[in-house]
Formats: C-alpha cells, sequence, structure tokens
C-alpha cells in the first residue's frame, strides 16, 4: 500500500469519524436517550460496520462525545477569560458554549459512568467558567441575583434549538440562514436579561449545582441502558 493510499485511507477515517460525531450530536439533540446506533450511522450516511469499528459500543460513542463536549466548554470559557472586557467576555464565553451545543448532551445524563477525563475537563471548565463570571459580577455588569449554576442552565436551553432542528430535520434549506438568525436574537436577548442595570427580581431560591450535577452522579458506576 502506498503512502498516497495510506493518507488517504486516514482522511477517509477522519471524515467518517468527525460525520458521526456531529450525526450523534444532531440524533442526540433531537431524540434524547430514544437514539439508536442505527440512526446515528444513517444520519451520518455511514455503515453500522463503520460506526462498530470506530466506537465498538454506544458507550465509547457517548464517552466521546462527552470528551469533546467538555473541551468545547472549557475553549469557551478560557476564550472569554481572554477578553479584556467583563461583558464581553461574559457574552463570549455564553454564546460559544451554546452554539457549539455543549448542554446537547443533557439526555443521557444518569447513564454514563464519569471517566477521570471528563471528571478532570469539567472541573478546569467549571473554574474557568466561574472566573468570567466573577470577574462580571466584580465589574458591575451582571445582574447580582445571577449565579454560575443560572448561566451553566441557561446554557444548556439554550443549547437546543426546536426551529433549528426543525428546518434541518426536513431539510428546508431555504429556512436554514432565518432560523440560525432567530436563535442568534433570542442569544440576544437571554443575555441582555443577564445585564446588570435589570430591575425584576429573579424567583428565589436560586440554583445550586446539586441539580445540576447529581443527574450526572446518579448512576456513576453504571452504563447506558439498552
Amino acid at each position: 500500500m502506498g503512502e498516497r493510499h495510506r493518507a488517504a485511507r486516514r482522511d477517509e477515517v477522519e471524515r467518517n469519524d468527525q460525520a458521526l460525531l456531529d450525526a450523534a450530536r444532531a440524533v442526540f439533540a433531537r431524540d434524547g436517550m430514544h437514539t439508536t446506533v442505527a440512526s446515528i450511522a444513517a444520519t451520518a450516511g455511514v455503515g453500522i460496520g463503520s460506526l462498530y469499528r470506530r466506537y465498538p459500543t454506544k458507550e465509547k460513542l457517548y464517552e466521546r462525545l462527552c470528551l469533546l463536549s467538555l473541551q468545547d466548554y472549557l475553549t469557551a470559557a478560557e476564550t472569554g477569560l481572554t477578553d479584556p472586557d467583563p461583558w464581553n467576555g461574559l457574552a463570549t464565553y455564553i454564546k460559544a458554549a451554546v452554539l457549539c451545543g455543549t448542554g446537547t448532551l443533557a439526555p443521557i445524563a444518569e447513564t454514563l459512568a464519569i471517566t477521570d477525563d471528563m471528571a478532570e475537563l469539567g472541573e478546569r471548565g467549571d473554574t474557568t467558567a466561574r472566573q468570567v463570571i466573577e470577574r462580571a459580577h466584580d465589574a458591575g455588569v451582571l445582574r447580582a441575583d445571577v449565579n454560575d449554576v443560572d448561566i451553566a442552565l441557561l446554557i444548556e436551553q439554550l443549547g437546543r434549538s426546536p426551529l433549528v432542528e426543525q428546518v434541518t430535520r426536513h431539510d428546508n434549506r431555504d429556512l436554514h440562514n432565518a432560523a440560525r438568525h432567530a436563535r442568534d436574537r433570542l442569544i440576544a436577548l437571554a443575555l441582555d436579561g443577564l445585564r446588570a442595570h435589570k430591575t425584576t427580581a429573579l424567583p428565589e431560591p436560586a440554583p445550586d449545582w446539586t441539580l445540576f450535577t447529581e443527574r450526572w452522579r446518579a448512576n456513576s458506576n453504571g452504563g447506558t441502558p439498552g
């Protein structure tokens, strides 16, 4: 086998792997825990055999997706922290975390064992995000009654867009740009609600991390059912 052929084969494997990961994200966002391996493979346009060669079990695919999502979240927070403007940094972090889909894997909470790599990336992401949020609080640009759990939950909720999912599912290409633009406007509206000039008090009590994390820890020694 020549080097050119090997390089072409590597490129094909990488393309298939990226297609599988993109498809898995999209199918998870649409179907949640009802996702099937066959549906992921079909959406990616590859055979089930190709999927299983890369990911021998559904759990391995889930684990890979979680690691990538956690890395994306860390990158979003790090990018926000590098912006010298506290509000712009906060907005950059939130928008990046929303648009890269870090919240779309919430449906698999409580079904996947947490690996050391996942725990380490998650801790780094949470720590960096907390710094972004604390800096915005210290600068007086983020409303005082918003905490880091509020923002994490907001990112998770905005991570799914029924409108974008609908036009994508029906392959309505004419509406793709309009749907994404509408989603950007909703993100902007949500961000404006975080600004310190808002005066309507939020309902009490504020959420804490128990709500956010216990979904993942409840079955931390088990695997994905089915």
